[in-house]
C-alpha cells in the first residue's frame, strides 16, 4: 500500500486493526467515516439512511471478483476473523492489499516467486469440481469441502453402489444393505487430531454426498422391520425399536453395549465441529517474527550445526537447539510443572530465498511440583536434521515460551561444505555427551542418530572432571590398498591446554585397524575421560595422514571442563 493511500485510509478509520504476519491497516466503518471525495473526518455520526446507503454500496463493490474470491476461492480457509476484517475494507486497493498478505501468511516457502499452497487449493478445488459434482459444484459438496481443506485422505473406502455390508462390531455386526458410502481416513489433521476418519453418504442415490456423524445412515434397511437385524438383535439383546429411542444422535443397533470412545456422542459433535472451522495456520507469530528485522533476545538458546556427508551432492546438516530449564516459565496444572517452547525455523540462501522451514514444540515435563527445583538444572534439547546441497545458507531461528511470552530470534550462517572425489575429506568434529550403538531395527531413525549411532552434541562444549568427552567425526575418499582393500595411515590425537600450550593427553591409531574402515568411509567414535585434566580451557586436535593419497586433514574443537 503506498503512503498517501494509507494516509487516506488511517483518515477514513476509527479503528485499526492488524491482520496477518505483516501489519494490514483496516478501517472498520459503521459509526465515522471520511467523505469520499475529501480527506476531512466527519465528526458527528453517520444517520441511519447514509449508513444503509453505504452498506448498499459496500454489498455491490463486493458482487464482482471479491465476492468469489471470498464466498469461493477461500470459503473454506479463511478464518472468521479475517473473513470480517475483510468486510470492513473500504477500496479495491485495500483488499488487494488484504488478499496478497493473505496468501503469504499461508505460503511455505515466502522468498520465491511460487506460493506452493495458493497453487494447491486451486488444483484441489478443480479436482473437487471434476470428482465430486452432484448437480452442485464439485467444491460445494461436502467432499469438496474436506478435500479443499486438507488435501486427499490416506485411505478411501468407497462403496459406491451400496449393497450388502458386513457391520463391524462397533456398529453392532450383522448384515445389512446400505446406501453408497465412502469412508475417509487421516492419519493425522492438525488442530483435529490422530486418526480421523470421515463419513459420507448418499442416501438419495443421487451422487450427492453429505458428511453425518451417524453411522447407521448408511443403513438402507433401517426403516424396514425385521431386515438388516444386528448381532445384538439376532441374539435378542436388544430389538430394532430400540434403534430409534437412542438420545446420542445414532440409531445404531447396539442396546445397551456402550459405544466405543470414537463413536461417543461428544467426540463426534467435537470432531464434526473442528471440521467446519478454517484450518489452522500453525505458529505464524513466530513466522512474522522472521519477516521482521526485530532481534528478540529474552530467551536464551544455544545453537549449532554439524554436516555429515551423504553423497557427493548432499549433505545432512544436523541443528542442535539448547535451553537452560532454569530460563524456561513453567505453568503448574494438577500439581504437575510443564514448560513450552514454540520453534519456527527457515533455512535461506543469502539471497534470501527459502529452502526450507521447519516448525516444532519443545516440551519440558509434566514434572511434579515437588521436583521441579531439581529438574531445572540441566538444559532441554532439540534435533532437527535436513538435508542441504554444499553451498552458503543463513538460518533463521526463533523461540517462543508460550507460558513466558519470552523470545529470541537466533540467526547464523551455515557453511555446508563440498566434497571433492579426488580429495579427503570430513565431517563436522562433534564432541558429544552420549555416544551409543544402535540396535539394528533403530539405525537411521530417531533423533541425534548417525548411520547406527545415537551421538548427542553437547551444545556449548563445557564439560564436568566427573564426565567423559565423546568424540565424533568422519572422514571421506581415503585412498584404498588393491590387496587388503582397506585405507593405510593413521588418526592422530591431541589435547592441547589453552592456558600452558602444553599437550596433555597424545595418542595415535592405525586406521587399518579401526573397525569397519573403508576407502569410503572411516569413523571415529570415542568417549575420552576428563578425570585427569585439571579446569580450565582445551583444544582437541585430530590429524587424519593417509599414506595411500599421501594427504592430510587436519581438525580442532575447544571445550573447557569444570569441576
Amino acid at each position: 500500500m503506498k503512503f498517501s493511500s494509507l494516509s487516506q485510509a488511517l483518515a477514513r478509520s476509527s479503528v485499526v486493526l492488524g491482520v496477518a504476519a505483516a501489519t494490514l491497516i483496516v478501517p472498520l466503518i459503521l459509526g465515522q467515516s471520511s467523505s469520499s471525495d475529501s480527506d476531512t473526518t466527519v465528526s458527528k455520526p453517520l444517520s441511519k439512511k447514509e449508513q444503509k446507503r453505504r452498506e448498499k454500496q459496500l454489498r455491490k463493490e463486493l458482487e464482482g471478483p471479491w465476492k468469489k474470491w471470498l464466498n469461493e476461492d477461500v470459503t473454506y480457509i479463511i478464518t472468521d476473523e479475517e473473513r470480517q476484517a475483510f468486510k470492513h475494507l473500504q477500496t479495491d486497493e485495500e483488499r488487494e492489499q488484504f488478499v496478497e498478505n493473505f496468501w503469504k501468511r499461508r505460503d511455505p516457502t515466502p522468498d520465491t516467486e511460487e506460493n506452493e499452497y495458493k497453487e494447491e487449493i486451486y488444483r484441489r478445488i478443480a479436482y473437487a469440481n471434476d470428482h465430486y459434482a452432484s448437480g452442485i459444484p464439485g467444491w460445494k459438496t461436502d467432499r469438496g469441502m474436506i478435500y479443499i481443506k486438507y488435501g486427499a485422505p490416506d485411505e478411501v473406502d468407497s462403496h459406491p453402489s451400496g449393497g450388502s455390508y458386513e457391520r463391524p462390531m462397533e456398529e453392532g455386526g450383522g448384515e445389512t444393505s446400505t446406501y453408497p458410502f465412502e469412508d475417509w481416513r487421516y492419519r493425522y489433521l492438525e488442530g483435529i487430531g490422530s486418526n480421523i476418519e470421515i463419513e459420507f453418504v448418499d442416501p438419495t442415490m443421487t451422487g450427492e454426498y453429505h458428511m453425518t456423524m451417524d453411522p447407521s445412515e448408511k443403513d438402507a434397511l433401517l426403516y424396514v422391520p425385521g431386515a438388516g437385524l444386528t448381532m445384538y438383535e439376532q441374539m435378542g439383546m436388544s430389538s430394532k425399536t430400540d434403534r430409534f429411542n437412542r438420545t446420542d444422535g445414532t440409531h445404531l443397533g447396539t442396546g445397551n453395549m456402550p459405544l466405543s470412545e470414537s463413536q461417543n456422542e461428544f467426540s463426534r459433535l467435537e470432531q464434526f465441529a473442528k471440521l467446519q472451522r478454517a484450518p489452522v495456520i500453525k505458529f505464524k507469530d513466530l513466522q512474522a517474527v522472521v519477516d521482521s528485522t526485530i532481534k528478540y533476545n529474552t530467551l536464551p538458546m544455544q545453537v549449532r550445526a554439524d554436516y555429515i556427508k551423504v553423497t557427493d551432492a548432499t549433505v545432512l546438516t544436523n541443528l542442535t537447539v539448547a535451553f537452560n530449564r532454569n530460563d524456561l516459565q513453567y505453568q503448574t496444572k494438577n500439581s504437575n510443572a510443564t514448560a513450552t517452547v514454540n520453534l519456527y525455523g527457515r533455512i535461506t540462501t543469502l539471497s534470501r530465498r527459502s529452502v526450507n522451514w521447519f516448525e516444532d514444540t519443545v516440551q519440558v515435563g509434566p514434572i511434579p511440583a515437588e521436583m521441579l527445583q531439581k529438574a531445572m538444572n540441566g538444559q532441554s534439547i532439540y534435533f532437527k536434521s535436513i538435508p542441504l546441497q554444499p553451498g552458503t545458507y543463513r538460518l533463521n531461528i526463533v523461540a517462543k515460551d508460550t507460558v513466558a511470552g519470552t523470545m529470541n530470534n537466533f540467526e547464523m550462517p551455515l557453511h555446508v561444505p563440498e566434497y571433492q572425489e579426488d580429495a579427503i575429506g570430513s565431517s563436522s568434529l562433534i564432541l558429544a555427551d552420549q555416544i551409543e550403538r544402535l540396535p539394528t531395527t533403530s539405525v537411521g531413525a530417531g533423533p541425534f542418530v548417525i548411520r547406527s549411532s545415537k551421538v548427542r552434541p553437547r551444545v556449548g562444549d563445557t564439560f564436568k572432571q566427573s564426565e567423559k568427552m565423546g568424540i565424533y567425526t568422519e572422514f571421506y575418499n581415503l585412498g584404498m590398498d588393491q590387496k587388503t582393500r582397506k585405507p593405510e595411515g593413521s588418526v592422530d590425537y591431541e589435547v592441547v591446554s589453552d592456558a600452558t600450550k602444553q599437550t596433555v593427553i597424545d595418542f595415535s591409531e592405525d586406521i587399518s585397524h579401526m573397525p569397519n574402515a573403508s576407502s569410503s568411509l572411516v569413523t571415529v567414535e570415542k568417549m575420552l575421560p576428563l578425570n585427569k585434566l585439571s579446569p580450565g580451557k582445551y583444544t582437541l586436535k585430530i590429524n587424519l595422514n593417509d599414506k595411500l593419497k599421501n594427504q592430510t586433514i587436519k581438525q580442532s574443537a575447544a571445550f573447557t571442563v569444570t569441576s
